[in-house]
């Protein structure tokens, strides 16, 4: 059988340009010096996310995220953080086609804001806006928006990525508090996807945690009344049934297999058919 892990990278309070991967290369302080005659011309590809297997979601994004993608939680038992799941392969993609484009109807902000990024000083009170230079649609030759006018301001285009980042930020941390909760609870545990491809070849995905629906159930009624007042109630209900979605991952393969091999099974997490299942991982 072949393994895979989930990678999303590293996100423990607010993100770290030096500590974040996935497909940030060379993340640099935007100014006016150095990029005074830059433009962005964003939305023609997402052949940048071609090679990633998982992005991560804020917790208002589950509604649209979780109707087409496995939504999880990526981790350890000290610090998790929601993400989609988008392929079986460590450095693969299902969802971006070979010319770039996007399959799923739902883009995650994470690939939206893309080139961009905040970054924190080491008290974590200043933040400061990075471009990713090695993004295709940066240029000097005008296409697409421009950063700064001919006076040294910043454009529209730029004040509205930094609005959008500014309110990122803040849905990030309300998401951080809805997963200390269900650290706190307990109610997280290791699981790993189990897919049965044409001709009887075997794949797992790993690292990566889902609710434990018996957990979940046993909650006092005050604690689940708590929870539903905070909306982490939906969010987790929204979360158990995109599990549905690693069936919805084999017909993404059917172009590349000649037979998908369908073999009768029962997943513990979500009722699906048994070629894709969820299954409660090893903890070593």
């Amino acid at each position: 059988m072949r393994r895979a892990a989930l990678a999303v990278g590293h996100f423990e309070g607010i993100e770290q340009v030096a500590t974040q991967q996935l497909f940030y290369r060379t993340a640099v302080p935007v100014s006016f010096q150095r990029h005074k005659d830059w433009s962005v011309k964003t939305g023609d590809s997402y052949a940048f996310a071609a090679e990633v297997n998982s992005v991560p979601v804020t917790a208002i994004e589950f509604a649209q995220a979780a109707a087409e993608y496995p939504v999880v939680f990526a981790g350890n038992e000290e610090s998790v953080f929601p993400a989609i799941i988008l392929g079986v392969r460590e450095n693969e993609n299902l969802h971006v086609t070979q010319e770039g484009q996007w399959r799923g109807k739902y883009v995650p902000a994470f690939v939206r804001r893309y080139p961009f990024v905040f970054s924190q000083d080491a008290e974590g009170k200043t933040f400061t806006l990075h471009i990713d230079e090695t993004f295709s649609g940066c240029n000097q030759a005008g296409r697409g928006e421009k950063l700064f006018d001919s006076d040294g301001a910043q454009t529209q285009y730029l004040r509205t990525v930094l609005g959008f980042l500014q309110d990122y930020q803040g849905r990030f941390l309300r998401t951080r508090a809805y997963c200390d909760r269900l650290l706190q609870l307990k109610l997280l545990q290791p699981m790993q996807a189990q897919f049965t491809l044409g001709g009887g070849e075997q794949r797992s995905l790993s690292g990566f945690m889902v609710v434990d629906r018996q957990k979940l159930k046993s909650l006092p009624q005050d604690v689940l009344a708590d929870m539903l007042a905070k909306d982490e109630l939906e969010c987790t209900f929204l979360h158990l049934a995109s599990l549905r979605h690693f069936q919805d991952m084999l017909e993404l393969f059917q172009p590349k297999q000649e037979t998908i091999g369908v073999e009768p099974a029962a997943p513990p997490v979500a009722p699906a058919p048994a070629v894709a299942e969820a299954v409660p991982a090893a903890v070593h």
